[in-house]
């Protein structure tokens, strides 16, 4: 008889109708990459080089590994038992430490990072790439195609008030290191940016993304402040985050969304200027 009464209430749920809570995303962080996983994922797992490097300035020209980057330990802080939540700490060789708080709901993932100068000298780092392996979820993984560019089709930006699939119009070609596409952020010096294919505009908003395999779902990811977004070589994608070389003392607070929803753009972009509303009047102000 107890343990009928136990289970009544979820027999009056389900006879009401009501829906169970949607299964969370889960978080793994190990050997510098970040792994969200989840049955309801195309792929199951969506693995991130999460950080691949912190960068100095004076980047699109110059010579990757002796200049641009600033090199960097990170460590697991904590990990939630339901792995929704996870902690990070990381060390970047100029003395900035930058906590990161990471939490995943059934169809996002937010990023909180806290990056503090304690030193008496102004940063190195300007920026950050967050890698994101898109090859699973848009279907093109290497175990579906020898084509690693594959994704590229499934991929897009906005240039001009609107969705451009990539390779968008202007694709530029030429650069120190190609392939590859890059889009500084509004108000970002050009110089400042990754060494590969730099493209002429100006995104009009700070989404970058792509569709499943199946065309089902999507996935974007922005961050603010960003310097860049970037369509990288590995099958992958960024948005990636802006420092510009902190001050001494100087502490900077960043936010980024990575997005796991249905096929509707509508709603994904209501999201988007609801989570970052600095978003809109940023690139209106900065058209170049």
């Amino acid at each position: 008889m107890k343990a009928f009464f136990s289970i009544l209430p979820f027999v009056c749920a389900v006879a009401l109708g009501q829906a169970a809570e949607p299964t969370k995303l889960r978080l793994h962080w190990a050997k510098n990459y970040l792994t969200i996983s989840g049955d309801h994922l195309p792929g199951r797992e969506m693995k991130i080089h999460y950080l691949e490097a912190y960068c100095r300035d004076n980047s699109q020209t110059t010579d990757w590994g002796r200049h641009t980057v600033v090199g960097h330990k990170t460590r697991l802080v904590s990990r939630s038992r339901d792995g929704s939540q996870i902690r990070l700490r990381c060390n970047v060789n100029d003395g900035v430490t930058v906590e990161h708080v990471i939490t995943a709901t059934h169809d996002e993932v937010d990023f909180r990072l806290n990056a503090h100068n304690p030193t008496a000298k102004r940063s190195e780092a300007h920026w950050a790439q967050p890698c994101i392996r898109v090859g699973k979820f848009t279907g093109t993984g290497a175990d579906a195609t020898a084509d690693k560019y594959a994704y590229i089709k499934r991929s897009f930006v906005y240039l001009d008030g609107k969705r451009a699939i990539m390779p968008t119009q202007g694709w530029a070609t030429e650069a120190r290191y190609i392939p590859g596409q890059v889009w500084a952020g509004p108000g970002v010096p050009r110089a400042d940016v990754n060494p590969r294919p730099l493209h002429p505009a100006v995104p009009s908003n700070g989404l970058i993304g792509c569709f499943s395999g199946d065309g089902s779902m999507i996935f974007a990811t922005a961050f603010e402040p960003y310097q860049e977004l970037f369509q990288g070589v590995i099958r992958c994608l960024h948005s990636d985050f802006r420092l510009g070389g902190l001050a001494p003392g100087e502490t900077l607070k960043i936010r980024g969304k990575i997005y796991l929803v249905k096929n509707d753009e509508a709603t994904l972009l209501r999201r988007y200027h609801n989570d970052f509303p600095k978003h809109n009047a940023l690139h209106q102000s900065k058209k170049q």
